[in-house]
Formats: C-alpha cells, sequence, structure tokens
C-alpha cells in the first residue's frame, strides 16, 4: 500500500466533494443525486473523526461520521460514510479507512456504528462485515432515488469497549 491515512484538512473538501459525487453517480451509494455544496456538506458529518486516504498527493478516499439523531441518548451512536475514488477501488483503501475508523470512534466514545447500505453495494456490505457490522435489518422501499424505490440494509457494529458498563 503506497496510501496515507491522516485527517482531513480544510483544502481537502473539494476533492472530497469530487468522491462523493463519483460515489452518487454510480446510483449505489446514496440516495442523493448531487453533492451539495462545501458548507452543507461540512455540516452533514461529525467533525471528527474525520479520515482521508491520499496518494501522491491526492485524496482517494475519506471516512466520516454523521449523527443518527440529536437525541442526547443516541450521543454514542453514528452511521459510517465511506467514499473511494473508483480508479483506487480493490486496492484495500476502505478496509485501512474502516480499520482506523473504528478504534479512533471507540477513542471518542462511539458504542454503536451502523450503515445504510444498498443491497447491491456487495463490496461495501462485505467490507463491514469484515470489521464487525451485522445485518440487523432490511428497511424495503426506503427511499427513491431518480423515481425508483430502493430497499436498504441496516448494519451495525457494538464496541466491546464502550457502552458495556
Amino acid at each position: 500500500m503506497a496510501f496515507t491515512i491522516r485527517p482531513l484538512t480544510e483544502a481537502d473538501w473539494s476533492q472530497v466533494k469530487q468522491i462523493y459525487q463519483l460515489g452518487i453517480d454510480t446510483g449505489d451509494a446514496t440516495y442523493e443525486t448531487e453533492a451539495p455544496e462545501v458548507d452543507v456538506l461540512k455540516a452533514k458529518f461529525l467533525a471528527e473523526p474525520q479520515l482521508v486516504v491520499e496518494e501522491n498527493g491526492q485524496v482517494i478516499g475519506w471516512a466520516f461520521l454523521s449523527a443518527v439523531s440529536s437525541r442526547c441518548v443516541y450521543g454514542g451512536v453514528a452511521e459510517t460514510s465511506i467514499y473511494i475514488h473508483p480508479e483506487f477501488h480493490g486496492r484495500g483503501v476502505g478496509r485501512a479507512l474502516l480499520s482506523d475508523l473504528v478504534p479512533l470512534s471507540e477513542k471518542l466514545g462511539f458504542w454503536t456504528l451502523q450503515a445504510q447500505i444498498f443491497p447491491e453495494n456487495k463490496a461495501s456490505i462485505a467490507l463491514h462485515e469484515r470489521y464487525g457490522f451485522r445485518k440487523v435489518g432490511y428497511r424495503e422501499k426506503l427511499g427513491k432515488r431518480n423515481g425508483i424505490w430502493r430497499d436498504v440494509i441496516l448494519l451495525e457494529r457494538r464496541s466491546s469497549v464502550v457502552g458495556n458498563d
């Protein structure tokens, strides 16, 4: 692996947005059809952890968390977002990001990570399962994307070190 994982910097946001749009364009990453402006994108995710993967000065992937609720009882629950530039799929970038994201989330006090993934996105499901996520639900016709109803598989990972008291 010739890439480096590091915290996001302000200068990375344009590349993060570009990678997000490339994921959107696949049709199997999110219900969104267009990446929002950077200021909206920033507000969508928690301030930390925010990880990017860089190779030769180029951001090639990123992993962030978003809150699942504003209610304080869900303060230790977050949803994962992991996006990899398509040219770098299959090189272990997602594995590297998730292997760093999970322990960082635990250091920040998160006891549950969840992911909502389209069933067609088999690579993302397999990646999450490799890191301890398990399927906890199947949400049929959860939303429409481009006029087509889409199902979502809900995966969850409970920490073995946080929230077990």
